[in-house]
This record gives structure tokens, C-alpha cells and sequence, in this order.
């Protein structure tokens, strides 16, 4: 069993949850500014974005840039949902990089096709940050996901870049779990990067089914380092 304590993003979405559920906000209510809420609970900006965009995928709240939040419901949906981390189990791990693999092999094959210069820019400054953090599993996990969440902005479709957005932030903690198994092991680190750098060459290629390929590859090698067995297999 793959056990990991809950995320500060975890704790302050559950948190903003109950009080959602309890009638401190009211449906059509705004919550507080974020800079309001990261005061509350004592968290980074950063945190309060993830937490309310971890509201939005839940249909708590709808958010609107330069608006804040409003809330949708006092319960969430009950749509599809990925496990949550703190009681992932190898199997459940093994399926969703299973779809991962699918969900962005297929979004990488679309940047390879439609990126432009401006998102090239963003994937180099993204991959070259995760560079210079290989060693650091913190720091190294929110450029990890940056990377992943630059792919997402070059395939110019909405629907994708909110999917992989929501992936993101279901599966924060099992990327840290495999950026720090990486590092346990000597030079692995760098060979991860070189699986990224695979995946931009290709998508600054141009070349669809490598682009896709290498994600594939990535994500098949990722489930080794974890010695996961393939889903269903």
C-alpha cells in the first residue's frame, strides 16, 4: 500500500469543503480573496490557487479570473474522480499512469502539432527550471508539473488543458513519490531529465508520433522505477 500523509493543498481544500458544506458560504457566495484565505490558514498563494482550483474540479465553486469564486454546491460531484493520493494503492497507481499514459501521449502528439513559438518558449522554461531542481523533490515536482502543464497549454484545446490541469493536481503527491524515489538512486535523476528533454525535442520536431512515443516511454519507465505491474496485467 502506497501511503502518504495529506498534502497542505489536501488539508485546506477539505477544510474550505466543510465550511462550504456547513453554510459558512452559501451557494452563490463568493469565498474571500485569496490573499484572505492564505492569511486564514496560514499557506502560500500558491496553496490557496491549487485548493480552490481542486474546489472547482470538484463542482464546489466556479472560478472566474479577476471575479474569485463563487460556490456551486455544498456537495461535490460525483462524477469521475481520481483516488485520492493518501490511499492510492499500487494497483490504483499503476492505472492511472496507465491513463496518463493515454491522456497525455495524446496531448503531446497535439503540441507537436499546433505548438507555436510562444509555447516552445514556455516548454524550455519549464524543462530547463525541472534542470536546474533535479536533486531537490519540492522544487523539483512543481517544474515536473509545470512541464506537463506547458504540453497541455500547446495543444490550444481547452477541454485538454483543463483534464491534464486536474490531473495535475489529483496526482501531485505521486509525482513527489517518484521524483523522490529518483533521487534515491544514483544518476537516475538525470536520466528522468533526459526522458523530458526527449518529449520537447519531439514536440519542437514537429513529430506527432514521437512526441506521443516518448510520453508513452516516460510513463512505462516511471511505472518500472515504482515496480508497478502494468494495469490489468
Amino acid at each position: 500500500m502506497l501511503t502518504h500523509s495529506l498534502t497542505l493543498t489536501d488539508r485546506v481544500a477539505g477544510r474550505i469543503a466543510e465550511q462550504i458544506a456547513h453554510g459558512t458560504y452559501a451557494v452563490g457566495a463568493k469565498l474571500p480573496a485569496g490573499r484572505d484565505l492564505a492569511r486564514e490558514f496560514g499557506v502560500s498563494a500558491a496553496v490557496i490557487r491549487e485548493a480552490t482550483e481542486r474546489l472547482r474540479a470538484q463542482g464546489l465553486v466556479r472560478s472566474r479570473q479577476g471575479s474569485g469564486c463563487v460556490v456551486l454546491s455544498r456537495t461535490g460531484s460525483q462524477g469521475f474522480r481520481v483516488p485520492a493520493e493518501a490511499g492510492m494503492d499500487r494497483t490504483q497507481l499503476a492505472e492511472v499512469i496507465e491513463l496518463r499514459m493515454e491522456v497525455e501521449g495524446g496531448a503531446a502528439a497535439l503540441a507537436a502539432r499546433r505548438r507555436t513559438d510562444a509555447d516552445l518558449a514556455a516548454l524550455r522554461g519549464a524543462l530547463a527550471e525541472l534542470g536546474r531542481h533535479l536533486d531537490d523533490p519540492e522544487r523539483g515536482v512543481e517544474h515536473d508539473l509545470a512541464f506537463h502543464r506547458a504540453i497541455g497549454q500547446a495543444t490550444h484545446n481547452p477541454s485538454y488543458q483543463q483534464l491534464l490541469q486536474y490531473l495535475n493536481l489529483q496526482l501531485r503527491q505521486a509525482v513527489h513519490t517518484a521524483r523522490s524515489n529518483t533521487q534515491r538512486q544514483p544518476g537516475l535523476s538525470a536520466l528522468v531529465h533526459q526522458e523530458h528533454e526527449a518529449i520537447l525535442a519531439a514536440i519542437e520536431a514537429a513529430d506527432e508520433a514521437g512526441a506521443r512515443e516518448a510520453v508513452h516511454r516516460h510513463l512505462r519507465n516511471a511505472a518500472a522505477r515504482l515496480q508497478l505491474q502494468e494495469a490489468g496485467g
